[in-house]
């Protein structure tokens, strides 16, 4: 008898012990993946994405939701696809940073069989057999650790999912752009979410996505002393790009060397990509405003634009130098140079609180208006859209362009100064004022006192970047 009660006792013993084990051991898997999923620590917080979905709902009516979708995966070519980058209000809001994934916010508290919640969010499920062949997911049970969602599902469920839409006067929405097609009978893609998020939704007024996308634009213009720390980041490594080039820039270059600098220090300094498409146009190509193809020699003469920006976490630099390759201005190059400068700083000291948006650009284009005209030119300053055919500023952000209202400018925003002068071959002018293009662009933050220049760690005058060029 006291035989069998031992061995009651060893084999419940083993059973607990084996129990307890096999907990750990998911416990530690867990915290494992977790701590592989995310190797940076300087992500904006958890807190702040909650923060911002609270201010967002905060701007919704009475009985209403906002549904948001990740970002399509997009492919390059046959099997090959684009590096993955989440859209802009999903990561603002959720900081997740995977396809495939949806987010419920609602005005109100709702109950869901027993989880009084007023936000969801629906993510892909862990799957090992992809996870080995394209990188970890968060999954559920990583997403209630590095997220404060209190209620996360896999997006599988829901197609069997009641949404409450129903019971709502109100249904915001951001329909993703150019999905690829996937299986609309399951939920575990994008096609499938939108598919049935529509299918569940009742209220089908197309102009509920242009509400929220200015309910949005109000938020993001705005930035948090958290989202400035990493712009700055952004902004200081595009600057030491910048920097780089100018002192590695020579006449036996091509183009493509010039952006294969300052991208290599973006790398350098973790950066994850580029902004933006680099635009490294020397000579004729320094008229063309957004040229992307960077295959010119420079021995060919001529003034480079540099016009780049390093996306640090998210948020994106975008910091223009102009600069002579050969080490020296020509004469005609600094005077266009020298205007564009003068014109940059009245646009610069114009980006005050209180201040239209467009303060900014009538400050700049009415110095290059007269100062085409006092060069000879222009024979009348409305002709300056001859030479100055875009806007002077854009907000700055998660988004290069970044979503804003326009409307006077506030403390904390952060928008772009940028100038330029355009004069192509074959241009209505002295043929010595040909192909000479020249931009300036900074990125500014309003303050109370005044703009604060983020980018003033790289040289703007004739006399800094020919001196920085001979080190």
């Amino acid at each position: 008898m006291m035989r069998n009660y031992i061995l009651f006792f060893l084999v419940l013993s083993f059973i607990s012990f084996t129990s307890l084990i096999a907990q750990e051991s998911k416990e530690a898997l867990k915290t494992k993946n977790i701590r592989y999923y995310q190797y940076d620590t300087d992500f904006l917080s958890p807190e702040f994405h909650r923060e911002r979905r609270d201010s967002l709902r905060a701007l919704m009516p009475k009985n209403s939701a906002a549904v948001f979708f990740a970002a399509p995966e997009r492919k390059r070519s046959n099997d090959v696809y684009y590096q993955y980058h989440q859209n802009p209000n999903f990561y603002y809001l959720t900081g997740v940073r995977e396809p495939n994934a949806m987010l419920i916010v609602y005005k109100e508290l709702k109950d869901f069989e027993g989880d009084t919640v007023d936000e969801i969010l629906l993510l892909q499920e862990r799957d090992p057999s992809k996870e080995i062949w394209n990188g970890r997911r968060m999954g559920v049970e990583g997403a209630k650790v590095l997220t404060t969602f209190k209620k996360v599902i896999p997006n599988s469920e829901f197609v069997n999912f009641d949404p409450k839409f129903k019971d709502l006067e109100r249904v915001f929405f951001q329909l993703p752009e150019a999905m690829e097609d996937g299986d609309t009978s399951k939920t575990d893609n994008l096609m499938g979410l939108v598919h049935h998020f529509q299918d569940k939704n009742p209220l089908k007024d197309k102009m509920e996505e242009k509400h929220l996308q200015m309910m949005m634009a109000q938020l993001r213009e705005v930035k948090t002393e958290e989202e400035l720390l990493l712009l700055r980041k952004a902004i200081n490594i595009t600057c030491k790009a910048q920097n780089e080039l100018m002192q590695k820039i020579s006449l036996e270059m091509s183009e493509y060397e010039t952006a294969a600098i300052v991208e290599y220090v973006f790398k350098r300094n973790g950066a994850e990509y580029p902004g933006f498409p680099s635009i490294h146009g020397s000579g004729e190509n320094s008229c063309i405003l957004h040229y992307t193809s960077n295959r010119r020699p420079l021995s060919n003469g001529g003034l480079l634009v540099s016009d780049v920006g390093a996306e640090y976490r998210g948020y994106s630099a975008d910091v223009t130098r102009t600069i002579p390759p050969s080490g020296k201005f020509s004469t005609e190059e600094a005077l266009i140079y020298n205007l564009v400068l003068k014109a940059q700083q009245a646009g610069i000291d114009a980006a005050v609180v209180g201040n239209s948006f467009w303060a900014p650009h009538k400050a700049a284009q009415k110095v290059i208006a007269n100062g085409l005209k006092d060069l000879g030119i222009i024979k009348s300053k409305i002709e300056v859209g001859k030479y100055f055919m875009h806007g002077t500023s854009h907000y700055l952000g998660l988004d290069v362009h970044d979503v804003g209202t326009y409307m006077p400018l506030q403390e904390n925003n952060v928008i772009t100064v940028e100038p330029g002068i355009y004069i192509s071959e074959e241009s209505d002018c002295d043929p010595k004022w040909w192909n000479i293009g020249v931009r300036i662009e900074d990125d500014i933050l309003i303050c109370k006192e005044g703009p604060e220049n983020l980018s003033d760690k790289s040289p703007r005058t004739i006399e800094e970047i020919e001196k920085l060029m001979k080190k």
